[in-house]
C-alpha cells in the first residue's frame, strides 16, 4: 500500500520556546523516509513519532540558519550507534556542506555508513529523482541563500480490471505494460483498447515545503497546485514591518500564496515565540484561504487517506 504522510517534529523559529520545537519535518512515503531541516531535538521527535532511523536515507537543508540544521550532528551521531550501514544523503548549499562536512567529521569520525552532501543551488531545479518520486528546488526571499522542496509523485499506473483481461485472456506476462497504458492485440490482430482493460489510476499526490521566506508574488505559479503547502507563518499581520525586514511572511501572505498557487490545504508553521496563542495564525490564514490546518508538534497527515492525527 503506498503511502504519503507528512510529520511534523518541529514547527517553531529561531527563539527558543517551550511550546515548541525548531524546524523540522519528515516525509514518508513508499516506506522511505525523507526529512526536511533538523533543529535542536530533531532525534528525539523522531522516535516520539516512532519513525525508523533505517528508513531515513535523506536529508533536505533549506538554509543555513542554526534553527534548522544544529540538530544534525547529534542526528547522524544516533544514525551511527543504531549501526545501520547504507548511505545518507545530505542536500545543502556548498558552503552548507563545507561547514556541516567539518562538525561532522569531528564528532561523528566512525560512521558505518556513506554520508554525500548534493550540492544545491537557489534555483528551480529537480534534485531527487526516485522510481515513484520527484524532488524540486524553489528559491526563495530570506536573508541567506534558502530553498523550497516540492515533492511531487510521478504519474501512478492503471488498474486492471481483472474481468476484462480475463474475458480477453491477456497474459500474465502482459499485465505490467497494460497497467502502463498498452493496449492490447489479440493472437487474430483484434486491438483491445486499454480504456476497457483498466480504470483510472490514483490520482499523484504532492506536498510543498516553503520555508523562511519573505512573500514573494509569483512563487504560486512556481509551486503550483499541490495537495498540501506548508508555508512558513512567522507573523501575523501586526508584525508585517518585522516580516519584512527579517525576510518571514505572515499568515495572511501564506494563505495568499495557497489560494493563488491553487492548493488544496495550507499547513501553517515556523511560529514567531513572541505569539502565546496559535489559533491566532489560523484566524487570519482563514480570512484569505479556508482550508488551513494549525500545525504542532506530533502532528501527522496522511495525504493518501486525508487524515489529520496528532
Amino acid at each position: 500500500m503506498s503511502d504519503f504522510t507528512i510529520h511534523t517534529l518541529g514547527c517553531g523559529s529561531a527563539k527558543p520556546s517551550l511550546r515548541h520545537q525548531p524546524s523540522c519535518t519528515v516525509v514518508q512515503h513508499r516506506g522511505q523516509l525523507y526529512m526536511i531541516d533538523c533543529g535542536e531535538g530533531a532525534q528525539l521527535a523522531f522516535m516520539k513519532q516512532r519513525l525508523s532511523f533505517a528508513k531515513l536515507r535523506h536529508i533536505f537543508i533549506t538554509h543555513m540558519h542554526g534553527d534548522h540544521v544544529l540538530g544534525l550532528p547529534g542526528l547522524v551521531s544516533t544514525l551511527a550507534l543504531t549501526g545501520n550501514g547504507g548511505e545518507l544523503t545530505i542536500h545543502t548549499f556548498e558552503d552548507g556542506a563545507k561547514q556541516l562536512k567539518k562538525i561532522i567529521d569531528y564528532f561523528c569520525r566512525d560512521t558505518p555508513f556513506l554520508i554525500n552532501y548534493n550540492i544545491i543551488k537557489p534555483e528551480e531545479k529537480v534534485i531527487l529523482e526516485t522510481k515513484a518520486l520527484t524532488v524540486k528546488t524553489v528559491p526563495l526571499d530570506h536573508r541567506i541563500p534558502t530553498v523550497g522542496y516540492i515533492f511531487q509523485e510521478k504519474p501512478k499506473p492503471r488498474h486492471i480490471n481483472p474481468i476484462m483481461t480475463e474475458f480477453h485472456q491477456v497474459p500474465i506476462a502482459m499485465m505490467k505494460r497494460i497497467k502502463e497504458g498498452e493496449d492490447f492485440i489479440k493472437p487474430d490482430g483484434t486491438v483491445i483498447p486499454n480504456k476497457k482493460l483498466t480504470t483510472d489510476a490514483d490520482p499523484s499526490l504532492s506536498y510543498a515545503h516553503i520555508s523562511d521566506t519573505g512573500y514573494i508574488p509569483d512563487l504560486a505559479k512556481k509551486i503550483g497546485p499541490v495537495d498540501l503547502l506548508f508555508h512558513e507563518t512567522t507573523y501575523l499581520d501586526d508584525r508585517l514591518a518585522d516580516a519584512i525586514e527579517r525576510g518571514h511572511s505572515t499568515a495572511t501572505q501564506a494563505a495568499t500564496v495557497a489560494r493563488d498557487a491553487g492548493a488544496k490545504m495550507l499547513l501553517t508553521g515556523h511560529y514567531s515565540s513572541r505569539y502565546t496563542d496559535d489559533s491566532l495564525f489560523l484566524k487570519e490564514a482563514q480570512q484569505v484561504f479556508p482550508n488551513v490546518i494549525l500545525n504542532n508538534e506530533g502532528l501527522r497527515i496522511n495525504l493518501l487517506k486525508g487524515e489529520v492525527k496528532f
